[in-house]
């Protein structure tokens, strides 16, 4: 008996002795399995693109009816839904709308803030960089497991806060409605200024915002998380011009935790990301073994009081695509935190600095049981469209950057050309560049050369003449 007093048999993974297949099982969040049904929906969604850009409107409608059961042809959201969407949505969540849109837009402030500076670096030179908006962005925002406000606000308010002028919005009508789109991303939208909104199958929406039809608009770049497909089909448009923000899929959460934690709030926190959906992920890693024996069987207890479909969900997430892990070090813990990459990490140790300056990889860190992830998903104001599936190796989240361009700019005077010219020079020569030699050297030549210096400046007796 531990002193948990635990009864049960075992669902901790002892990482030292795990074989690699069950390595391989937690870090690829239980998709190893899937990669053969992967390519078959590749195919099938390359199809659906394929019609997009060849038929246009007539193909988004035939998604509509053939994968959501809507049949219209009325794929841009009127006025009037818009305006209407305010009454059905009741007072408590119009004010988290609010708070959570401020609190965003003042941490995207900041952002764009300092995306534009200037330095004077060696003598004789300056530096710095501009921050522009893109020139167009396509926003997505899914709706197949339920209605996500949420994901609006931490699109949205950063696109807005960096000025980008042409914003789009697809959102997938809502299951068994009619055609309707979700009232309370609509009244996000609204709150935004963002009138350009269309109902449109999640894949097919892709590709109409990524090759424009008779009604929507081309875009630069595509924005939003969503369903395998949804993914896919950004993944797909790039070979066609269009930017995205790659590894916005299934969510994933890992908490790295000592016998400071609070048990209770522990299993909480594991279930509160594996909720998401089936092909979500939860991995909890400790030290020690009595606390993650304790947690499996808290989250049991927690698991059973959850409705479906998101007991299902949970269950699949923690328990097949997840895990409780335990590790003889604290840097091991780390090592395996790193190679998950993580879309959310939860620290809760005594000592969270320690670990906190050993992660690599991760799309937020949360410090403490009270920064949890559902006040990062909805209201701390720091970004929760994030990598998932172990992007955040590569990638981070979305913010006022992601909607942005920087411009470098500099400017040396004479003596800062001097200071690098001998460097210009070799480099020109050793890389076969004439005319960069040339464009470096002609600066050295006397004026009389071709008979005045492009540069020079105007000699004292020719200043005198111009003023009589």
């Amino acid at each position: 008996m531990n002193q948990y007093d635990v009864h049960r048999a075992s669902k901790v993974v002892d990482w030292v002795t795990a074989s690699p297949e069950r390595r391989a099982q937690v870090l690829s969040r239980g998709t190893e399995s899937k990669l053969s049904e992967t390519a078959e929906l590749t195919r099938s969604i390359s199809e659906l693109l394929k019609e997009v850009r060849g038929r246009g409107d007539a193909a988004l409608t035939a998604a509509l009816a053939r994968f959501d059961g809507v049949k219209t042809d009325q794929l841009r959201v009127s006025e009037e839904e818009i305006r209407s969407a305010e009454s059905s949505i009741d007072s408590a969540l119009s004010d988290a709308i609010d708070l959570a849109m401020a609190r965003v837009a003042a941490f995207n402030e900041q952002i764009v803030r300092r995306a534009t500076w200037r330095s004077e670096g060696d003598p004789g030179s300056v530096l710095g960089e501009i921050g522009r908006p893109i020139e167009s962005v396509g926003l997505f925002v899914p709706s197949g497991k339920g209605s996500f406000p949420s994901v609006l606000v931490q699109i949205g308010v950063p696109a807005v806060t960096a000025k980008v002028a042409d914003i789009q919005l697809v959102v997938p009508p809502m299951p068994g409605m009619g055609g309707a789109v979700d009232p309370a991303t609509l009244v996000v939208a609204s709150r935004l200024g963002i009138t350009d909104i269309y109902r449109l199958n999640g894949p097919s929406g892709i590709g109409a915002l990524a090759f424009g039809t008779e009604t929507v608009r081309p875009v630069r770049k595509i924005v939003g998380p969503g369903s395998l497909p949804v993914a896919l089909a950004q993944r797909l448009v790039q070979a066609h011009g269009c930017s995205i923000v790659e590894g916005l899929g299934p969510t994933d959460a890992l908490i790295v935790a000592d016998d400071s934690a609070d048990i209770r709030l522990l299993a909480a926190d594991v279930i509160n990301e594996a909720e998401h959906g089936p092909d979500s992920s939860a991995v909890l890693v400790s030290t020690d073994r009595d606390l993650l024996e304790a947690a499996a069987h808290e989250i049991e207890q927690q698991l059973v009081r959850l409705p479906e479909p998101r007991q299902s969900y949970a269950r699949t997430s923690v328990w097949s695509n997840g895990g409780l892990i335990h590790t003889t070090t604290w840097d091991q813990a780390m090592e395996v935190a790193n190679a998950y990459a993580p879309e959310h990490i939860q620290i809760v140790t005594r000592q969270p600095q320690e670990l906190l300056d050993q992660l690599k990889f991760a799309g937020t860190a949360l410090v403490g049981q009270w920064t949890t992830f559902a006040c990062s998903n909805f209201a701390i104001g720091t970004p929760a469209t994030l990598p998932t599936t172990g992007f955040a190796k590569q990638t981070s989240g979305g913010t006022a950057h992601t909607f942005m361009n920087r411009i470098s700019v500099a400017q040396i005077d004479e003596d800062g050309f001097r200071s690098i010219a001998g460097a210009v020079k070799a480099f020109a020569q050793h890389e076969g560049f004439p005319a960069h030699a040339a464009s470096t050297q002609i600066r050295d030549l006397p004026d009389d050369l071709y008979g005045h210096s492009p540069i020079s400046k105007p000699r004292r007796n020719e200043e005198h003449e111009t003023t009589h």
